[in-house]
């Protein structure tokens, strides 16, 4: 009755290696599921994993539903398309979809030797090897980092919704901008530590800043963050600490 459609090629990186295999995987992948969403007697709700990559170059912070830029990658042009197919199915098909746009989801069990794993377990791994990590770029570049029981408190609430008359986005987030040099030092606050970062070229493909309004899915949904970064990442990096120390 349910669907919550998780799957995806993630990775900025990796699209930009590979645009046809992102494509296959994300666009064709969903469409898949729209599909036999639509043609299922029992489906009351669908809800997909979207993404902040779709507000692209767009410069307005806070990032709001509706003022979307141009794709950076084609990782951020196989998530507008996404919602673009959302769209049609409700309007053609009358097909309701919930699309939830993700602002750096991050937890346990992320795994920091993927060759395009996201910076916080590769950081925290960095911190307790006690190496020096690498910010690509001036470490001015900020995220609203959003803790994974955040996201699952949102899809939740989007799966359990019953006054929605159309397809929608969401941003799901914390409202909150931090850097990753910001980042550095609150792992160093964490670990007693003194560790600087070395800083190299800017990733191609990246957006510099974003932070997102939650105004939406706060008042649409009763959406309300429960896990803040700082609280979040002290989490994620007790948890990595705890399973390397098993190993």
């Amino acid at each position: 009755e349910y669907v919550s459609h998780q799957a995806a090629l993630g990775s900025v990186p990796r699209s930009i290696e590979n645009p046809i295999l992102t494509n296959s995987v994300n666009i064709s992948g969903f469409l898949n599921m729209l599909v036999a969403a639509k043609e299922s007697s029992t489906i009351k709700q669908f809800v997909y994993a979207a993404s902040s990559s779709t507000y692209g170059d767009s410069p307005d912070l806070p990032k709001v539903e509706g003022n979307e830029g141009n794709p950076l990658s084609p990782y951020a042009v196989t998530k507008a398309v996404n919602e673009y197919y959302a769209n049609v199915f409700f309007r053609v098909y009358g097909f309701k979809t919930i699309g939830l746009r993700y602002f750096n989801i991050f937890g346990p069990r992320q795994n920091p030797d993927n060759p395009y794993a996201a910076v916080i377990p590769i950081f925290c791994k960095a911190f307790i090897d006690n190496i020096a990590p690498t910010i690509n770029g001036d470490g001015l570049t900020s995220r609203d980092f959003t803790y994974v029981q955040n996201a699952v408190q949102a899809n939740v609430k989007a799966m359990l919704s019953t006054n929605l008359t159309q397809d929608e986005v969401f941003n799901v987030a914390c409202e909150n901008q931090v850097s990753l040099n910001e980042m550095i030092s609150q792992l160093n606050t964490i670990t007693s530590n003194n560790i600087r970062p070395i800083y190299g070229p800017e990733r191609a493909g990246d957006v510099k800043h974003s932070k997102a309004s939650i105004d939406k899915i706060r008042s649409t949904l009763g959406y309300e963050p429960t896990v803040h970064f700082g609280d979040g990442l002290e989490i994620v990096f007790d948890w990595y600490n705890e399973y390397y120390k098993n190993e």
